[in-house]
């Protein structure tokens, strides 16, 4: 007897916790889809740029260290 009130409880807190869930995501201010298209875009505008600079500093050592060690 002890087991299924055991399994009852445990299925109440889980009922709880996905209620306090729903009731949190409630209060959550979403942005809107233009706001989102905007920092989507921005997102990606950054990634290349720091694609870019990453890869041309890249390119530099590279030359560098054959330059150097290699003596290309």
């Amino acid at each position: 007897m002890t087991h299924q009130t055991t399994t009852k409880r445990r299925g109440f807190k889980l009922f709880n916790y996905v209620s306090e869930i729903v009731n949190e995501l409630k209060k959550v201010v979403w942005l809107t889809r233009r706001e989102v298209a905007y920092l989507t875009g921005l997102v990606l505008i950054v990634t290349i740029i720091a694609g870019i600079v990453l890869g041309a500093i890249d390119f530099g050592f590279t030359e560098l260290v054959n330059r150097v060690f290699v003596g290309g």
